[in-house]
């Protein structure tokens, strides 16, 4: 499945483009209207985009009132982000929410955070609804596996990896910070390995369904997050550039996937993960082979005057040295 990072898409101003996404995710929600950041919230880099939105947004009432019954009108299905600063703000947006998925934003890098943890809040949202709840993980934990698992423990049916990284752009002119809050989110290309070391480390550690992003521009890119675990992809800040984008994607993830030999681009889920076959095996099988043809001769020929083939002295001790260790001189 194909969908939009949370922020990156306005479904009401670009309606076309969000049908042709497989699910369409809204903008975050909070309990009260917000402004948002003050100015300058958007800043380019040579590896990406920094952003300080700031989770602006009408407010819950308004967004039920006016801006959901809208979206339902697109004929796709709809993904609601839900933001708050405490976990029962969390709780009472989600009890409210009805026929939609529901991604918990526990990971804005430009607010301040909850004091409650991911897992907390998780488990104050499951006790208020029924609806399917993702955790959206940011990638700046300490241990994201350990907090993928924990969310998974407290009723989270997925996962959502990544969320923006902090990061800092300077004016060229002035020196100083770009962005009116000085550090913002970076998205683009240089997310891109975070989010794929998040999504290995999570796909180990759970059995959730993920939703991965970050830096998704092509469908080599999307195919590796489905290899490493991901079960569907989000686009993020190449839909800023390219509306375009997720035909093209679905093009390009399909013979991205044909030229490996996988007719369906969901059978690489996890196909990082399997167990290559090692230098130690090589090693294994070629000893065994060796023992295979040397079974029935004497290890010294003086024992019954049989000799063991051998292209000279030298070769028959390199030889008899291969059959006493593995190949590569691991012990």
């Amino acid at each position: 499945m194909l969908l939009n990072a949370s922020g990156c898409l306005d479904a009401l101003v670009a309606p076309e483009v969000a049908r042709s996404l497989d699910a369409f995710v809204t903008k975050t929600v909070t309990p009260l209207p917000r402004g948002g950041n003050a100015p300058v919230r958007i800043a380019e880099t040579e590896v990406g985009m920094l952003n300080s939105i700031g989770l602006a947004n009408p407010g819950r009432d308004r967004f039920l009132a006016e801006a959901l019954p809208r979206l339902r009108e697109l004929g796709v299905p709809l993904w609601v982000s839900v933001g708050g600063f405490t976990a029962a703000e969390y709780a009472e947006t989600c009890a409210l929410l009805e026929d939609v998925t529901i991604e918990l934003n526990l990971s804005c890098p430009n607010v301040d955070e909850a004091p409650e943890s991911a897992a907390e809040i998780v488990a104050a949202c499951r006790a208020a609804t029924g609806q399917l709840l993702y955790a959206k993980l940011s990638p700046a934990s300490r241990d994201v596996a350990e907090t993928a698992r924990a969310v998974e423990d407290a009723g989270a049916d997925g996962l959502s990896l990544v969320n923006t990284i902090r990061g800092l752009a300077l004016d060229e002119r002035t020196l100083r910070p770009h962005l009116g809050t000085a550090v913002g989110g970076l998205s683009g290309p240089a997310l891109r390995p975070i989010a794929l070391a998040a999504v290995w480390a999570s796909y180990r550690a759970t059995s959730l369904p993920i939703v991965g992003m970050g830096g998704v521009a092509a469908g080599r890119d999307a195919l590796d997050l489905i290899a490493a675990g991901a079960t569907h992809v989000a686009l993020g800040t190449v839909l800023f550039a390219d509306p375009e984008a997720p035909a093209r994607i679905r093009r390009e993830l399909a013979a991205e996937a044909a030229v490996r030999g996988i007719a369906d681009p969901t059978d690489a889920r996890g196909i990082a993960h399997a167990a290559p076959r090692s230098l130690d095996e090589r090693s294994r099988v070629e000893g065994e082979k060796a023992l295979e043809l040397t079974r029935n001769l004497p290890l010294d020929p003086q024992d019954s005057g049989v000799s063991i083939p051998r292209r000279g002295d030298e070769d028959a001790r390199a030889g008899a040295g291969s059959i006493a260790r593995p190949a590569h001189g691991r012990p």
